[in-house]
Order: structure tokens, then sequence, then C-alpha cells
């Protein structure tokens, strides 16, 4: 079949050689070009040789420049998106406003309501037959004689129609509106995403639609490639391809033998060009998203793509051995996998959840006692107590006294069931994330906002969050002379400093730059990693410029370049020189590339022996006193090679050593001025901040002390990756809680950490059982290796100027100013969600507690509910929509950050919010029952109980309904503190919201109770009447005062009453599979129909998915992978065990580990808490044991061999995995693992 494919490609391309009937005038279709993309490796080489000559042939074929690009002319440009497309994949459109409508009538509690409006309106046009039979219906026909009366029965179905047509158009606008905000975020988000190009021979950054076919990209480590291409030129380019594949190895890429790069695929290392083939719908990753039905396209495309699986199954096959025909099916599941292991539902949708369950049942309950008491009553009345026989002609009119009863028990359903609070989250979370964006944080997961609430741990990167980014050399060290600040060039021997300047001109990414100030008097721009500008500005302090030095040898030259990754610590380029020898040219950290030296450069810049005990002193003398100044210490070597025999470069291990060190530069990279206050209002907020780093301990520690994460005297732990694991692994290197338990709690610098060290800790700390409340981590990262952190934290911060696209897709916020002080402002708006969900819980319990108990006792005792379902809905409208909004949008203040985080387990109604919500339930239901049962003799009415069907509305009902409304207006002010403040009306006016919605409520209650008339059940009142109720709803604000007065150490019963979510709450010992489980549980429940509203909280998880959908590159599969977990069962054993076998070559020659990004990371860093991340990682930097770190007497004990531990989570080592794949890869589908809870929930 890929033969077929093949020579079926080859003739048309022959047939079209002529190149005059190609498309727009050049020399390759769209066809053909995707025809080249679906071919892998060799054959795609093959191909271009066969067809195009070779490289520059296709680049001629596109009319593009391999080294100039494209020349950026408009029309070429225009010409180039019509002929090949433009860089967009079309979204998924948005749902009409009809369907939400259509979505929001499919509220349970809301159907009810239609069908007995429905049935009372049928009912109320029944005339019984004959006149007479009112007398032998009894107290049923009572009062339906009157003429004018009985035609007015209509007005209550209809006006219970009226407000769900009002309810449902609030929810539908709501969801309209919210999906129209994640789409302005989405495309905001798409963007900032820009993409470096070559255009008329210069790199510029343009935004990923922009791209064309035929423009020249220059990729680097750590980006996500934004369409599809074939490799020009490139430097150790490994590429991450799972997003497409599944197969978690990394792919080497190489012009020669393998130069297909795929959209949404990761650069894991290196760096290159490419010339871009196929963009938007014609790449690989619009081709997938095409199937997913994106258009009608979808059935040919189908079609086509099988035969690209089969063909690429073929290649694949020749290519990775390991690498399944059906790619697709193992991409869908391990996207699927990755969508799981995202955070269980987030700390409040848990507890909303349950809460609503509670209160769904109690309400459900309640109603039907209701109705069952209502019908019984009637029934023992009338034919047991007066014994009247049944008549036929009269049944309609019993039936209508059912529908009544039926009719009072739907609305104290309605009123117990809050389908305001999902309202109220959306609305909160919405206008949070909204600020969230001034505040420079950009939101991507709706849930990461109210989580970071309840941080109680925030482990942050050094450079560039903590401190400027903006590097610096202050200091070095060159023949044999330590300057503490830069030296004279003339100072210099010429040999040390030609060496010194080629070494960093060239052995540095060509994309890093100097330029001069934008500002007059400004300091000059940096470009590109800024270490490297550092350097490159070290160069230029020496009276030299790194520009001639590359132009001489332009990066095409360059023979090999080992990039720097979070492994080697270190970047070396060779080249060729002259004579046909080789030199490479190697920086890095200091102390790893000392280690790999064997001689120095002296004072006249000649080599001379680099003993051990040098090295030793070099560190003592002047490694480390530049670290404790907080410099970051970077040693720059050289080495040359014979021509003949040529090296073997592939055998890293053996070329890099035996260096000769040139010199060690200092450089400083200053504390931002922000961050110490930052890091203060942090600690008082009771924030741990802990500093992860891969600098050296000394500047970690340094850089520490000025940040204010640690004070002089105190008791607290700085040590390095080395340190960290030897403390927290057994003998077996499996990492055990127990000991990391004995760690974490002191740590607070963490230096020269790998990526891995950083997930251990993140999990290790989230694992950790130590604190009776689960601690909640917030982590930022900037690097690809910091992928699983960022994934594995309870909220991810990614860098919006310094990260790399792999970091943001793994993150939940994105700071767009790099700032560490965003991140408290962050804690602060999720405080405040949090604290508004309260308010808004205190405000609708208390309305809760009171309607359901006035309806339930009214109806029992007075066979009618003092209020009726229209005004029922009338005050779940004023209570949802309207309290909602007004207490969801109140501001943050500084206060949010003088206390401790909630944590996971507190209830959700805190002792003070029950104490609130019990006191004022009792004010209202006495003024009330008071006004019930003695209001006629109070204000000298007709009393308006026992009132037969149909009668008109009482003044005595009108004063009881308008009473009820003006105390939850008032009870809405008290309700704005929920922390027992005296003060309520503090800071009322910053809120503009909230004054406008009382006031307008209050407006449209007098209009209701002065014009409502029949369909509101209300009469008109006098103004004494209405000074009377408005006097008793004040009187909310003082009784508020009193119950602020009872200090909640006298009400004891109020520990237990608050705890209305504590039982079942996430256990300590938090198994995500446990918790999958207990939210499964919830999640049936649901399905029995009791708790109705609880589709608004999955319609905010529907936007959260519109936001996922729309993800840039490979994420757009998101929404593909449905499949069973078998195959990723093998493949994880089977990356488990290609690591485990590299691991225990990396015990016998550190230098040979493979990169750790092999198993680590794939785009979607799927970590389940099943697989791989527990494999031991042995700090290969170090192996010998460092004289500098004393061991404290604790660490001697820690590092003993313990009993296992027994409720150890994170004890599953790769050593144990050899005995218990089967039953290790079985918990992977098992029915309490995470994805099949998932599955089963979908």
């Amino acid at each position: 079949m890929g033969d077929l494919t093949n020579s079926d490609y080859y003739a048309k391309t022959q047939r079209n050689d002529g190149s005059s009937n190609h498309e727009g005038g050049f020399g390759v279709s769209v066809m053909e070009l995707r025809g080249l993309m679906e071919l892998r490796g060799g054959e795609a080489v093959v191909k271009i040789q066969e067809d195009y000559g070779d490289m520059d042939g296709l680049c001629q074929r596109l009319k593009t420049s391999p080294t100039e690009g494209l020349t950026g002319d408009v029309t070429d440009l225009d010409k180039r998106k019509e002929v090949y497309g433009e860089n967009l994949i079309p979204p998924k459109k948005p749902k009409t406003f009809l369907q939400l409508v259509w979505e929001a009538l499919q509220d349970v509690t809301l159907i009810i309501l239609e069908v007995a409006a429905l049935i009372s309106l049928g009912l109320s046009f029944y005339q019984p037959p004959g006149g007479d039979s009112g007398e032998s219906c009894g107290t049923a026909a009572a009062g339906a004689e009157d003429e004018g009366e009985a035609e007015a029965g209509w007005i209550e179905g209809a006006a219970i129609l009226l407000s769900v047509v009002c309810v449902v158009l609030v929810t539908a606008f709501n969801d309209w509106s919210k999906e129209k905000q994640f789409r302005g975020l989405q495309s905001r988000i798409e963007q900032e995403q820009k993409f470096q190009v070559v255009r008329g021979a210069e790199v510029i950054q343009l935004p990923v639609a922009d791209i064309v076919v035929g423009d020249i990209a220059q990729i680097k480590y750590g980006d996500l490639l934004p369409a599809d291409g074939v490799l020009i030129q490139g430097n150790d380019l490994k590429i991450d391809e799972s997003s497409l594949t599944g197969e978690s190895d990394h792919v080497k890429k190489d012009a020669d033998r393998d130069p297909m790069l795929l959209s949404g695929t990761h650069v894991m290392e290196g760096s290159g060009r490419m010339l871009v083939t196929a963009v938007g719908v014609n790449s690989q990753t619009g081709i997938i998203f095409t199937l997913l039905g994106a258009g009608e396209e979808g059935e040919e495309e189908k079609e086509k793509e099988k035969k690209v699986k089969k063909q690429d199954g073929a290649a694949a096959m020749e290519m990775q051995p390991l690498k399944s025909a059906e790619g697709g099916e193992m991409e869908e599941k391990e996207k699927k996998k990755a969508n799981v292991s995202k955070k269980e539902k987030s700390v409040l949708q848990g507890k909303l959840t349950k809460l609503a369950v509670q209160i769904g049942k109690a309400g459900l309950v309640m109603s039907a006692i209701t109705v069952i008491i209502l019908v019984l009553y009637f029934a023992v009345d009338n034919f047991v107590l007066q014994k009247r026989p049944w008549l036929t002609e009269c049944t309609p009119i019993y039936v209508q006294y059912f529908v009544k009863f039926f009719i009072i028990g739907v609305t104290v359903l309605v009123v117990a069931v809050p389908e305001g609070l999902p309202l109220a989250v959306t609305i909160s979370l919405a206008y949070s994330v909204k600020k969230m964006m001034k505040d420079n944080n950009l939101v991507r997961h709706l849930d990461a906002c109210e989580t970071m609430g309840n941080a109680t741990a925030i482990c942050s990167d050094k450079t560039g969050t903590l401190t400027t980014n903006r590097m610096t050399a202050v200091a070095c060290y060159v023949g044999d002379v330590h300057y503490k600040e830069i030296p004279d060039p003339g100072l210099l021997s010429v040999k040390s400093l030609d060496i010194l300047v080629n070494a960093i001109s060239l052995n540095s990414a060509y994309t890093t730059k100097i330029l001069p100030a934008t500002k007059e008097g400004g300091l000059p721009m940096q470009v590109g990693n800024k270490t490297e500008c550092g350097l490159l500005g070290l160069v230029l302090d020496l009276k030299r410029d790194y520009q001639p030095v590359r132009n001489q040898i332009p990066e095409e030259k360059l023979y090999k370049v080992y990039t720097f990754n979070s492994v080697r610590k270190s970047m070396s380029t060779v080249i060729k020189l002259p004579d046909g020898s080789f030199r490479m040219y190697s920086k890095g950290a200091s102390e790893i590339v000392l280690k790999k030296c064997t001689k120095i450069l002296n004072q006249e810049g000649e080599p001379r022996v680099f003993r051990p005990r040098d090295k030793d002193e070099m560190v003592k003398k002047v490694i480390e006193p530049m670290a404790c100044d907080g410099l970051r210490t970077i040693c720059v070597a050289f080495r040359d090679f014979p021509a003949d025999p040529e090296p073997l470069w592939d055998n890293e291990s053996d070329i890099l050593n035996e260096l000769t060190a040139v010199c060690v530069v200092g450089i400083e990279d200053p504390v931002r001025p922000e961050v110490p206050a930052a890091i203060v209002r942090c600690q008082r907020a009771g924030i741990t901040v802990r500093m992860v780093t891969g600098d050296n301990i000394n500047t970690a520690r340094a850089i520490a002390i000025k940040c204010g994460i640690i004070h002089p005297g105190e008791d607290f732990l700085c040590i390095d990756g080395k340190e960290f694991n030897r403390r927290i692994r057994n003998e077996k290197g499996e990492v055990e809680q127990e000991r990391m338990d004995k760690v974490w709690p002191k740590l607070r610098v963490l230096a020269r950490s790998s990526p891995t060290d950083k997930h251990t800790l993140v999990k290790g700390i989230i694992d950790s059982c130590l604190t009776e409340q689960r601690q909640v981590v917030a982590v930022t990262g900037d690097g690809t290796n910091d992928g699983p952190a960022l994934k594995k934290a309870d909220v991810g911060f990614a860098m919006g100027i310094a990260g790399t696209d792999v970091a943001k897709e793994a993150s939940d916020i994105i700071l767009t100013d790099d700032n560490f002080s965003s991140i408290v402002k962050a804690v602060m708006w999720g405080r405040n969600v949090y604290d508004s969900i309260s308010k808004f819980l205190q405000f609708q319990l208390t309305v809760n507690v009171v309607a359901v108990i006035v309806a339930f006792t009214g109806a029992c005792i007075t066979q009618d509910s003092p209020l009726k379902a229209v005004q029922m809905l009338w005050v779940n409208l004023i209570m949802d929509t309207f309290a909602s909004l007004a207490l969801a949008t109140e501001p943050p203040t500084e206060a949010l950050l003088m206390r401790k985080p909630y944590g996971r387990n507190k209830p959700l109604i805190s002792s003070t919010m029950t104490k609130n919500i019990l006191g004022h339930g009792i004010y209202q239901l006495v003024i009330i029952f008071s006004l019930l049962f003695v209001g006629e003799q109070i204000f000298d009415i007709d009393s308006g109980r026992n009132a037969p069907l149909h009668s008109p509305p009482s003044e005595h009902y009108t004063i009881i309904f308008n009473t009820f409304v003006l105390m939850q207006l008032f009870n809405e002010i008290n309700a704005r503190k929920i922390h027992g403040e005296r003060n309520v009306f503090d800071g009322i006016f910053r809120n503009p919201i909230f004054c406008s919605i009382v006031f307008g409520t209050f407006a449209i209650q007098i209009v209701i109770v002065q014009f409502g008339g029949k369909p509101f059940s209300c009469t008109p009142l006098n103004l004494e009447k209405w000074g009377w109720c408005t006097f008793l709803g004040l009187g909310e604000l003082v009784w508020g005062q009193v119950i602020a007065t009872i200090p909640n150490s006298k009400l004891r019963f109020l520990r237990g009453a608050g705890q209305l979510t504590k039982k079942n709450e996430m256990p300590g010992d938090e198994d995500m599979s446990e918790d999958n489980e207990e939210i499964d549980h919830a999640e049936r429940e649901l399905r029995r129909g009791q708790v109705l509203w609880f589709r608004g909280l999955n319609r905010i998880q529907t936007q959260i998915d519109v936001v996922n959908t729309f993800k840039s590159g490979s994420s757009y599969q998101g929404q593909l992978r449905r499949q069973s977990s078998t195959t990723s069962q093998n493949q994880d054993i089977r990356v488990v065990n290609a690591f485990r076998s590299s691991l225990y070559e990396g015990l016998e020659k550190p230098d040979s580990r493979p990169s750790i990004h092999n198993f680590m990371t794939h785009p979607e860093f799927r970590i389940e808490d099943t697989t791989t991340p527990h494999i031991p990682l042995i700090d290969d930097t170090d192996l010998e044991e460092d004289p500098a770190l004393r061991m404290t007497p604790q660490s001697q004990a820690g590092s003993e061999p313990q009993s296992p531990n027994k409720n150890n989570n994170a004890v599953d080592s790769g050593i144990n995995l050899t005995i218990d794949t089967t039953s290790k890869s079985a918990a992977s589908s098992s029915p309490a693992s995470p994805l099949h809870s998932l599955e089963t929930s979908l």
C-alpha cells in the first residue's frame, strides 16, 4: 500500500513537472506537500532527493531562500495564504443562544415546574358541569363561584411559566457571555504565541497565525512547533512526538536521516532551521482536527487519513520498531490520560458538590412531606371527618386541589435547591479571571484561581521570578588571577583573550544578542538566553565584539553542537579548524565543568596541569566566595582534537572530558525590588515560600537571604539536589515518604536541583500526612523540564516572557510579567473567590432555611403556603441571580492576606457562618410566624389564612411576603462579612454593582407589591404598612450586631453544625484514585436526579473544556483521545523498563545516562501516580560526597535503614516494578483508577 501511494505521488509529480499547471505558479501543490509530510525517516529523504534533487531544490520550487527566507512582500504572502492556506485551524462553532436556552431548560426542577404550571393552566380553564355541584363538593368548591375570580385562575400557571422563562434566559445569557469571554481569552493566548522566522535575511518574531508555507523558521529548545516543515540544518535536535505518535522516546532529527518536523510536537533539545511546508488544516495536527468533524469535508478526510495511517505504519516500522501502526489510537489514549492526570476536582467544587447533594436531599424530603401532609389532611378532612362521597363531577375540582398542593411542594423544592450556587461560582470566577488579567495573571484553568487561595506552599524558581533576569558579568578568574570586577583587557594575555572571546561568541546560541538600548540612557536590550547575554556582555566589556567572530563562522559551519540540557548542565560547540583538526568550546556550571578539566591556562595563556587539589582550592578560593555574593559562576573551557582519526562525536562521556579551563565568570542577577515585600506578605498569609533552583548552593542561599526567604539564625535547610536525594531515598534508591517528611518542613532552598527533584519535592509535599490539612502547593516554572512539576502541583505558574511553550501548556496560570509579586495577587484573588462563595452561601442558606420552614409549616397548618409559587420564584431570583452578582463581585482587600489559608478539609460553612445562618433564620422565622398567626390583629386586617381556592390576594399575606423580601435585602448587607466583623458597611461603595443591585431589587419589590396584583398574589399596601415592613427588615441589621456579640465558644453545638461537608471529606492520605472514586459517588447520586442544579457546575466545566479545545499546538488533540488503557500500560512499562536499564548504566558511568526527558516529558507530562515518576534518579552531577556539606545528626539518622512505611503511597520504585509490573499495569485500568472513574462519569 505504502509503495503504491508513493509511486502514485511520484507519477503525479512527474506529470506536473512543467510547473506551469501548478497552483499560483509555485512548483509544488498542496497535495504533494501533504503527501511529503506523511512520510517519515528514510522514505522522506529519498522522496525529497527523487522529486526535488535536495532541500535547495524544494526551496526553489517554493520560491524561498534557505538562508534569507521569504522577502516578506505582501502580495507574495497573500498568494501563499491563498494557495497553501493560512496557519489557522477554524474553531468549532460556538453554541447558539437557542442551544444554550434548550440546555438550560433541561434542568429537572424547571421541568417539574413547567409540568405543574401546564396542569394548573389546563385545570383552571375546566368548568365543572352543573351549577349545584358546588354544594356537594364541600370545602373544595367554596369561593370558586365568584365569576371574576374563577377567570383569574389561569394567572398563577402563566406566572410560573413566565418566571421559568426568566430563569432560563438568565442562565442561557450567562452561559453565552461566559463562552464569549473564554473565546476572547483564548484568542488572546493565541495572539501571544509568537515564533522566530527569517524574512529578508532578518530574524523576526511573528504571531503563529502569520506563518506561511515557504517561511524559514528558527526552532530551539522548548518550542512548540506551529506548522509542519522539513529540517534544513539542525544541531543535536531531539523532538518529543508523543502528542502525535504516543511514543515517549524522543526522536532524533537530522537533515540527512529524518528531517520531518510535525506541528504540535515539542523541541526537547537542540536548535535548527526548518522550511515550513504545511500550515493550518493541511498540517498533521490540522488533518487530525478535521477528522474531529470541524466541517463537512470530514468524511473525505477520513478516507485519506486511513490511507495515510497504513502508509505511515509502514514507515514507522522501519524507523521505530516500537511504534504501533495505529499511532492514532495511542495518541488518543495518551491524551485521555493527560486529561485525567490534571488535578482532581478543585477543593471548592468538591465541597460545593457535597453541600449541594445534602441540601438537595433535604429539599426533596421536605417537599415530599409537604405534599403528602397536604393531600392526607385534605382527604381525611373531606372524606373521613365529613364523610363525603367522592363524586365524579367533583373530580376535576379535587384534582385542581391536588395540583395546587403539588405546586406548593415544588415551590418548597425550588426554594430549597440553591440553583444560584453554580451561578455564583461562575460569576465569581469569571469576574476574578477578568480582573486577574489586569494583575498580570492569565488564568488558563478556572479552578486554579480558587485553588490558589488555599495554597500553603509556593515552590519558586530563582532566575527571572525572584530576580530580574538581566545577567551581567561582574567578576572573573582568568590566568591565575581573581578579579573582583571586570579587568582592563590590557591585563590579560592576548592568547587567553582570543580563546575566551571565541569560546563565548561561537559557543552560544546565535539567536542570543545584545542590542543597543531603545531609549536614550536605557540599558542595552538582552535578546535570547540571559546567561549567554551576560557572557556576551563580558566580551563587550573586554572591548571586543562577538559579531565578526560569528560572521567568520556562520551557524551552518558549526561542526557539532551539544546543546544545553538539564542533565549536561553545559553546552559545547565543535568547529573545524583550517588545518582539518577540531576544537571544542565548552561552558557550563563551574563545579561541573571544572570536574572535567585536566589543564588550565596560566598568566601567559599557556596550559598547565590542573590537579584535583588545585580544583578544591579553586572551589574554596574562587567559586564559593563568588557564590556567597549571590553570583552565578560559569566556567569556560576548550579542548583540541586531531583531524585523524576523527573522534566518535556520539560518545559524549569521552568527548566532554580532559578539557582546558580558560576562565570562571561570576554573573550577577539582581533581586527584583518588589520581591522581598511580596515574600513578607506571603509569610504573613501563612504561605511558605521555597526556592528551587538549578544554581549553586551558595548563590541560592545568598539570594534567598536577600529575598527574605530565610533569615540568618533560623532553623532551616538549604541543601542541594544530591544531598536531598541522599536524605529521601532508601538503600534501593526509592523515595520514602517517611524520609521526605523529615526533610520538607524545614527545607527552604533546594539548589542544583534537577527537574525530577522538583517533581519529587512537589509530590512529596502534596502526599505528606504530617499536617492535618493536606498541603496545597503552587509551583513556578519556565523551562520545558519544569513541565512534570507544573502538572503535578495544585497550581502551576508558567512565565509568560521567559517561559517555553511546553511550560505554558502544562501550567494553570501564566504570569505575563514573570514577577513573583503577581503570584501574591493571585493568592489574594483566590481567597476572594472562596470568600465570595461563602458570603453567597451564608445569604442563600438563611433564605433557604426560612423559606422552606415557612412554606412547610404554613402548608401543614393552614393548607396553603403563605409564600405563593410566583413569590417564591421572585425570592429565588433575588437570592440567586442578583445576590450572586452582588456578593460575587466584591473586590479583594489586603485583609485577605492577614489570615492563614483555610485548607482542604475545613468545612465550607464555618462556625461563624453557621451562627449567622441560624441566628438570622430564627429572627426571620419569629417575625414571619408572628405575622402569619397574629398579623391580622396587629394590623387590624382580614386574615388570609385558610383562604379558598382562587380567592383574591389578601393584604395579610402581602405584608408577610413584603417583610420577607425586605429582611432578605437587609440581610444581604449582613452577608458581606463572614468573619464576624462589626462594620458590615465597610467598603460598600467600592462595589458599585452591589449598591445598584440592592437599590434595584428594592425598586422592583415596590412595583411588584403595588402593581403585581393577581399574578404575584399581592394587594397594594399603604405607607404605614410599608413603614412597618421596612422597619422589620432593618431589624436584621440590628440583630446582626447582636449575633456578632455572641462568642462562638459559647455555642459548642456549632462545631458540629459547621461540618456539613466534613464527612468523608478527602482523606489525609490523598490518593488520587480514592479521590476520584469519592467524587464518583457524588456523581452517581447526582445521576439519580437529587441534585437538580448540579448541571450548572458541570456547565462551568464544559466552559473550561472550551478553553482546552482551543489550546494551541499539541493539545488540539485533547478531545481526540478515547481508548482503552491497555496500550498505554504496555507502553508505560516499556518506558519504565527502558529507563530502568539506562538507570543502571547510569550508575556505572555517570555521564552516559540519557536525557532525563526520555521518561519524563510527554508534552502532556501524563504523570500518573501509578507509573514512572517514582523511579530513583541518582544525581550524576556529583557522585562523590561533597565535603562542604556536613552531615547533621538528623541526616545521619535519616540514612539508616528504616522499616517500610505502611501508608506510603510514594514508595513505588522502578525496582519494585520488575516484580510488580503486572499488578501495576492492571491498576491503570482498574475501577479505582482515575482513568476508569473518569470514563464512567463521562
